[in-house]
C-alpha cells in the first residue's frame, strides 16, 4: 500500500471515537506507516480558532446557518492545508469527524436538509471523499452516561440535550444505510471487541 489513505471516525458525542482512532493509529505505526491524526473542526491554526467559536457555550445565539458555514470554513482549510498534501505523500490520515458529521448534525438534527449540506461539503472538500468511514453507533442514553463519567464540562453541542443527540444518531444511521463507505460498528461492545471489528474492515480495505 503505497498511496495515502483517509480514514474518518463518526458518531454522537461520547461514542468512543477518540479511544478507537488512537488504537488504530498505533496499529498502523506498528506496521511502520506514517500516521497523521487530525480532528474536525480544527487541525490548523485557523480551524482551531473556528472550533473555539463553535463549541463555546456562550455562543448560544448562533444560528444554524452560521454554524454550518463555520464548520465548512474549517473543513476547507484543513483539506487544503493538511489532508491533500499528506495524502500526496502517502500518509495514513485518521480524522476525528469529517463531512458526515455535517449531514447528521446540521443537515438532519438542525433540519437544514441534505441538499444544502451536500453542496457546501463539495465546495469545502473539493470533492474529496474518505476511503473508509467508521460510524461508532451507540444510544444517546449510553453516550450521555459515558460523557458524565468523564467529568468534563459539556461543549455547546453536547449541552443541546439528549433529544438532539438522538436526532444526530438517526441522521447518521440514515446516511450510513445509503453509503457502503460507512461501516457501522456496534460501540456498545467492549473496547477490544470494537477495535477487532474496525481492524477487520481495515484489513479488507488494504488488501
Amino acid at each position: 500500500m503505497a498511496t495515502g489513505l483517509l480514514i474518518t471516525f463518526e458518531g454522537i458525542d461520547g461514542c468512543g471515537k477518540s479511544t478507537q482512532l488512537n488504537k488504530l493509529a498505533d496499529w498502523f505505526k506498528s506496521m511502520n506507516r506514517e500516521v497523521l491524526l487530525i480532528r474536525e473542526p480544527g487541525g490548523t491554526t485557523i480551524g482551531e480558532k473556528i472550533r473555539t467559536i463553535l463549541l463555546d457555550k456562550k455562543n448560544d445565539e448562533m444560528c444554524s446557518i452560521t454554524e454550518l458555514l463555520l464548520y465548512e470554513a474549517a473543513r476547507a482549510q484543513i483539506v487544503s492545508q493538511v489532508i491533500r498534501p499528506a495524502l500526496s505523500e502517502g500518509k495514513i490520515i485518521i480524522c476525528d469527524r469529517f463531512f458526515d458529521s455535517t449531514f447528521a448534525y446540521q443537515g438532519f438534527a438542525r433540519g437544514l436538509g441534505s441538499d444544502m449540506v451536500e453542496g457546501l461539503n463539495k465546495i469545502a472538500t473539493e470533492g474529496l471523499n474518505p476511503d473508509i468511514t467508521f460510524l461508532l453507533d451507540i444510544t444517546a442514553e449510553e453516550a450521555l452516561k459515558r460523557r458524565m463519567g468523564r467529568g468534563e464540562a459539556e461543549d455547546r453541542l453536547e449541552a443541546m440535550g439528549i433529544k438532539f443527540q438522538q436526532d444526530v444518531r438517526e441522521g447518521y444511521l440514515k446516511i450510513a444505510s445509503k453509503d457502503s463507505r460507512i461501516k457501522t460498528i456496534d460501540a456498545s461492545k467492549g473496547i477490544d471487541e470494537i477495535f477487532d471489528d474496525i481492524l477487520s474492515e481495515i484489513k479488507k480495505e488494504i488488501k
